[in-house]
């Protein structure tokens, strides 16, 4: 069964650039996709890149501010985050998208373990 591990997370400051990795243990021929979780919140989708490495959707909240990128020789999908504020603190998740909206988690399986992001302000 394909595995996802999550590298990265960690804590900065507002401003700072952070940059999450997921590999897989296996070739993924699927999009990915990157969720996150504030406490007390639900899970919210940031963006999704198909096995190409092209960026199928990012969230609005991100937009301009996040990155995302695949490296399939790796079989590691990236998810580069800059100009991080008090807002973006949260679990991080990638998972795979096995179809339908990519915005929507009940669509996706295989999930990582999960990233801590915390900015200060």
């Amino acid at each position: 069964q394909v595995q996802l591990v999550e590298s990265g997370g960690g804590l900065v400051q507002a401003g700072d650039s952070l940059r999450l990795s997921c590999a897989a243990s296996e070739t993924i021929l699927h999009t990915m996709g990157w969720f996150r979780q504030a406490p007390g919140k639900e899970r919210e989708f940031v963006g999704a890149i198909d096995w190409r490495g092209r960026v199928t959707r990012i969230a609005d909240s991100v937009k301009g501010r996040f990155t995302l990128s695949r490296d399939s020789a790796k079989n590691t999908a990236y998810i580069e985050m800059n100009n991080l504020e008090p807002e973006d603190t949260a679990v991080y998740y990638c998972a795979i998208h096995r179809g339908g909206d990519v915005v929507n988690s009940e669509q996706y399986d295989h999930w990582g373990q999960g990233l801590q992001v915390t900015v200060s302000s």
